[in-house]
């Protein structure tokens, strides 16, 4: 989908989608958007995160009024809303770890959507999973339908470089529930939770975060425990195979959308061979590279957020600190080829951040397996199929009811 908003930058383009394709979960009133987004300075993160801020203070603020007033439909919409415009208000500022409208901004966003998840029916429940010497972060819906009826299919879900658990809502996980699972939402590792709360960055060896999770889940009495996937979005579509490689109790994968190796991203723009590209970036000086890092930060708004935010998930000091990070978050050297359980690999035709990996993915997939495209002229070629979720999801869990009915 070629650019409605910010013609010039791709980055404050595809954020803006994003938000827009909310609103078919509630997430976001389209008007609100544009109105939003028309007023924000392209390329400037100031300007971003005023214009947001603002739109949601306004809708928090008549959602607030109309919860004491007990107009919970209205409360629940608007809490809905407000917090998925604060998610969008600080994405751009990570770049100085430090700055308080950071935390202002996660924190409103993350109260506001906990406001709201307690006006569902059934109220979506607040949760923590153990996890080493602390907990993770996240929500249990319980499926929608009879529950007499014993133990639900169940899918754990989570995000990937820079989502929150409160925006998989959005991103399946409302879709899930509708359709009778339960859903487990979290934030791991180098995700906003595990981030603000323990300042745990990212680590690549996810199936060591999904065990726990697992683990969690499983003891659930209103679980079905022969039927629980993973759904990995975003970066996830790396995370979740890598986790199913390792971790065999789990019914299915679904790659939203699928990552072979992170690294690509990186070495495949380098004029030199895999090798000497990642000797240089782990090299412990390379002041050659790192002009190039910043030449590129300063023409691609992409490569400028992806390193500035990468820096703080990862935890590493530099923006070729955060591109050698990267190499770590890769499924070569037999690890796709481990995994078991059928695996489903979604692909989108004008993704901006993985193109080409989902078929590399799935062609090294030696499980049961299904490469699910979509495309420009459905309007689903954006990744993670922005502003196209119904359609995504109505055939992501059509795919996940037809392989769960053989279990």
């Amino acid at each position: 989908m070629e650019p409605v908003l910010f013609a010039d930058d791709t980055s404050f383009w595809f954020e803006t989608l994003r938000v827009l394709g909310a609103a078919t979960y509630g997430g976001a009133d389209i008007g609100e958007v544009i109105t939003t987004a028309q007023a924000i300075t392209a390329g400037d993160y100031d300007s971003w995160y005023d214009q947001w801020l603002a739109v949601a203070d306004r809708v928090a603020a008549e959602a607030e009024k109309a919860h004491a007033a007990g107009h919970l439909v209205s409360a629940r919409d608007g809490l809905l809303r407000a917090g998925n415009y604060y998610r969008s208000a600080d994405f751009y500022l990570h770049g100085n770890p430090g700055d308080p409208r950071i935390s202002h901004a996660y924190t409103r966003a993350r109260d506001s959507f906990r406001a709201a998840a307690a006006l569902f029916d059934p109220p979506v429940l607040p949760i923590e999973i153990p996890y080493e010497t602390t907990v993770l972060h996240g929500y249990f819906y319980p499926a929608h339908g009879d529950s007499s009826n014993g133990p639900k299919p169940t899918i754990i879900m989570h995000s990937g470089f820079d989502g929150t658990c409160e925006e998989m809502h959005f991103l399946g996980a409302a879709a899930a529930q509708e359709r009778g699972y339960n859903v487990v939402t979290f934030d791991g590792p180098g995700q906003p939770a595990a981030l603000h709360y323990d300042g745990l960055v990212f680590r690549p060896d996810w199936e060591n975060v999904v065990t726990p999770v697992l683990d969690w889940t499983l003891q659930r009495p209103d679980v079905d425990p022969d039927k629980v996937a993973l759904f990995g979005a975003s970066m996830g579509g790396e995370l979740a195979p890598r986790a199913a490689a390792f971790e065999h109790r789990l019914a299915a994968c679904i790659a939203f959308d699928g990552v072979y190796d992170m690294g690509l991203t990186v070495t495949r723009n380098m004029p030199v061979p895999r090798a000497e590209a990642e000797a240089v970036l782990r090299a412990e000086s390379a002041p050659e590279v790192d002009a190039m890092i910043d030449a590129l930060m300063a023409t691609d708004p992409n490569i400028r957020w992806a390193a500035t935010h990468g820096q703080y998930v990862m935890g590493v000091g530099s923006p070729r600190a955060f591109f050698a990070s990267y190499l770590d978050y890769t499924l070569a050297d037999g690890i796709a080829e481990q995994i078991t359980c059928p695996t489903l690999v979604c692909e989108a035709a004008s993704d901006i951040f993985f193109d080409g990996q989902p078929q590399i993915l799935f062609d090294h997939l030696t499980c049961p397996k299904t490469l699910l495209k979509f495309t420009d002229a459905e309007g689903a070629g954006a990744h993670c199929q922005a502003g196209a979720g119904r359609l995504a999801f109505a055939r992501i869990y059509d795919w996940l009811d037809e392989t769960l009915a053989g279990v």
